[in-house]
C-alpha cells in the first residue's frame, strides 16, 4: 500500500483487480477545498489510458511488478524467448505480449521484461535501436534536397519511412515508440 503522495511515473497500481501504470500525475491544491491528485493511468495489459482523480493522502494499492533486464535469444513458434543475464533463466513470452516491440527486436538485443506473479505483462525496448535497411528503392540524383520520404524495409521486417537519399545496407536509428526515423548511423 502507498498513499497518493508516493505516486511517481511508472508505478503500477492495482485498482479493482486490474493493473494500471502511472503515466503522469499532478498534485493540485486549490484555493478552496481539499488537495487532490490528478493522474493519467495506462492499463498494463490492454494499453487503455484513462484519467483518474484521487483525494490527497488516500491509500492506493501498489502492484509488485518485477522489471528485469533480459536478452532476446530467438523466436520459438509464436513465442519470443528471453534470458535473464544474471540467473540464465529463460522465459517464453507470447507474441501478443511482445506486440509492436517485435518490429524492432533483434537476436541478442537487450530489453526490459516486466512480470507480475509470474505472468509477463510487457516487454519494453530502449527508446531507440540501430537497424539496417535491407531494401529500399534507389534514390535518384536530385532527391537529396526535396525532404521527401520513401518506404524502407528493416532487417527485422518492419517498414518505416526514410529520407529519399538513403540506400539499402545503411544503418539507421529508429524510435521504438512510434517507428520514426531518427538518423543515419555510420
Amino acid at each position: 500500500m502507498a498513499t497518493t503522495n508516493d505516486l511517481k511515473n511508472g508505478l503500477v497500481l492495482n485498482i479493482d483487480g486490474q493493473l494500471w501504470a502511472v503515466v503522469e500525475f499532478q498534485h493540485v491544491k486549490p484555493g478552496k477545498g481539499p488537495a487532490f491528485v490528478r493522474t493519467k493511468l495506462k492499463n498494463v495489459l490492454s494499453g487503455k489510458v484513462v484519467d483518474k482523480t484521487f483525494n490527497a493522502g488516500v491509500k492506493v494499492e501498489t502492484a509488485n511488478v518485477d522489471r528485469r533486464d533480459m536478452q532476446y535469444l530467438y523466436k520459438d513458434g509464436t513465442d519470443f524467448v528471453f534470458m535473464d543475464g544474471t540467473t540464465y533463466d529463460q522465459i517464453h513470452v507470447p507474441e501478443a505480449v511482445v506486440g509492436d516491440a517485435a518490429n524492432y527486436l533483434l537476436e541478442n538485443q537487450d530489453a526490459q521484461v516486466a512480470t507480475h506473479d509470474g505472468q509477463v505483462l510487457y516487454v519494453e525496448l530502449p527508446t531507440s535501436v540501430v537497424l539496417e535497411i535491407t531494401y529500399t528503392e534507389p534514390g535518384l540524383q536530385g532527391d537529396r534536397s526535396t525532404g521527401g520520404t520513401k518506404p524502407a524495409t528493416l532487417e527485422t521486417g518492419a517498414q518505416i519511412a526514410v529520407p529519399l537519399f538513403l540506400e539499402s545496407g545503411t544503418k539507421v536509428k529508429v524510435d521504438t515508440r512510434d517507428g520514426s526515423y531518427l538518423g543515419r548511423v555510420s
